[in-house]
């Protein structure tokens, strides 16, 4: 799968490449793909052809864009890529750079279209349109419109505005399309992705979780080797999950550390001590670090330095392990397994034409000096698929279906200072939030319902006759499907109801909870 196989691995999937000219969608393209069971991996446009095709592409899509193909340094392509064998299909922008370049014609007619729009197939029995409606919603997002198609090529569909919205080549097995076939708002927009895939591409839907193990167990071995790893448990789907295949993989060659550090929710530590340990069997080494992070945090309110605080103290603590497994006659630890996955590479700079949102603990939180070398069997993976592969791992739902957790832990859901009353505080507030949205029957509604204390916030407020001057809780809840978009779950207010009147009156210092109900973008799913 993904980066982890070397060459000699070649049991490998077929890779479709995603080309990212700056899209927004353009890590929901890659999702739909794999939907398709098709693996797929952004590159960025800047990325030469040579390097593109060394990847040995079986098929190519073009991303959307925010420039118009005129716009004096408006992303470009290289239009070798149209004559190197590999099946093309472009979206929005990329279907306009397609055109242009392959001598069509792109006009800046003034005439816009957004959002919801009529096409109109003008050949329903076409590759990309077999078996779909000759009248269809889609969704377009662009100022340029094509007026002639590239020679060789036939117009499949148009709309009032755009005389080619579609247009396919078979010989050169070339395609595109002026809208967003990704977006939920195209009504036949997988299947016209699918029809690419399988009919113009030629591909079999043959990437599933079954050989997503298969591939990654091969993969760990052939790293690790005779050598030993350690990986953290934060309690989270996503190191139980990345610990749960190394454990497939090595064996007994994995010892499973879990950091004690005080920054962890109400009953959390106790619960990955007893389930995991049951679930897998592995060997798991405990470390009691609550003074030493709170230490390091002391006084520190910026969240991108505490996120690398806490990263470098976890991998502090990891060479105490190591030397402490090593004294206990245990071989050279080499290696150290984490949960990162495509998301947090994403937002840390990692992807393709994307900047560095926040510094995730796994990416941009780790020193230079770091002295393992990583295993990441989840590096290009979606939440959704880690959960997938949990499930097929034989994981309880109890630890698969858990809602995430960051791996900073509280310590990025106090806006302030970190100290032991404030984690206190919070640890109650988010156990009550918890406890009600699992009564509610909400879990599997809401993907994740961070409560943020606002430390270095205080509100007056009256309870018990009295002026009281608290701080501010507040509820995040979210839904998603990979955390790279995100948008507010709208919960039943008398759950809301419930959670406020018992945080209130049961934390003390808190009087008063307020809901986010902002969307990602542009906020994100935690608040530091």
């Amino acid at each position: 799968m993904p980066e982890a196989p070397s060459a000699a691995h070649d049991s490998a999937p077929d890779t479709v490449l995603v080309v990212d000219f700056g899209a927004q969608y353009a890590q929901l393209i890659a999702r739909r793909v794999r939907e398709a069971r098709v693996y797929s991996e952004i590159v960025p446009s800047t990325m030469p052809l040579a390097e593109m095709l060394a990847k040995n592409p079986k098929a190519i899509i073009l991303s959307g864009g925010p420039s118009s193909v005129y716009e004096e340094g408006a992303p470009q392509l290289d239009g070798g890529i149209f004559e190197a064998g590999v099946p093309v299909f472009g979206m929005c922008y990329g279907f306009q750079l397609m055109a242009v370049t392959l001598g069509g014609t792109v006009d800046n007619t003034g005439a816009r279209e957004y959002g919801r729009t009529p096409l109109a197939v003008s050949k329903a029995g076409s590759t990309l349109f077999e078996g779909t409606p000759e009248n269809q919603s889609v969704w377009m997002s662009h100022g340029d419109a094509c007026s002639a198609a590239p020679e060789g090529f036939t117009v499949t569909a148009s709309t009032d505005v755009v005389p080619v919205a579609a247009f396919e080549n078979d010989a050169k097995k070339l395609y595109g399309v002026q809208y967003h076939p990704e977006v939920m708002h195209s009504t036949h927009g997988q299947q016209i992705l699918e029809h690419f895939l399988y009919r113009g591409a030629g591909l079999r839907p043959t990437w599933t979780t079954g050989n997503i193990v298969e591939e990654q167990v091969a993969a760990i071995r052939e790293q690790v080797g005779d050598k030993r790893a350690i990986c953290g448990l934060s309690g989270g789907v996503d190191s139980a999950v990345a610990a749960a295949l190394v454990q497939k993989a090595i064996g007994s060659q994995l010892t499973c550390v879990y950091v004690d550090h005080g920054l962890m929710r109400k009953g959390e530590t106790e619960q990955v001590e007893k389930d995991f340990v049951a679930a897998t069997g592995v060997q798991l080494k405990v470390v009691d670090a609550q003074e030493r992070f709170l230490n390091a945090l002391a006084g520190v309110s910026d969240p991108e330095t505490k996120r690398k605080i806490i990263g470098r103290e976890f991998i502090r603590v990891f060479e105490q392990a190591q030397a402490e497994i090593i004294a206990e006659g245990g071989a050279d630890v080499a290696f150290l397994v984490q949960g990162t996955l495509y998301p947090d590479v994403v937002e840390s700079g990692g992807g393709a034409g994307t900047a560095n949102i926040k510094s995730h603990h796994n990416v941009g939180g780790l020193p230079d000096d770091i002295e393992f070398e990583l295993v990441e069997p989840l590096r290009q993976l979606f939440k959704d698929e880690v959960r997938m592969v949990g499930q097929e791992l034989g994981l309880p739902d109890e630890i698969v279906q858990r809602q995430p957790f960051p791996g900073p832990g509280l310590g990025i859901r106090i806006v302030g200072e970190v100290t032991k009353e404030r984690l206190d505080l919070l640890r109650e507030a988010d156990a009550i939030a918890r406890h009600e949205l699992t009564a509610a029957g909400l879990d599997r509604e809401i993907w994740q319902c961070p409560v943020v204390l606002l430390a270095d916030v205080r509100s007056v407020g009256v309870q018990g006759d009295g002026r009281t001057y608290g701080h501010p809780i507040v509820l995040r809840p979210v839904s998603s499907e990979d955390a790279m978009t995100a948008d507010w779950t709208r919960m039943p207010y008398e759950v809301l109801a419930r959670i406020s009147t018992r945080i209130t009156n049961e934390v003390p210092d808190v009087n008063r909870v307020v809901l986010d109900c902002t969307s990602k973008p542009p906020g994100t799913i935690e608040w530091e």
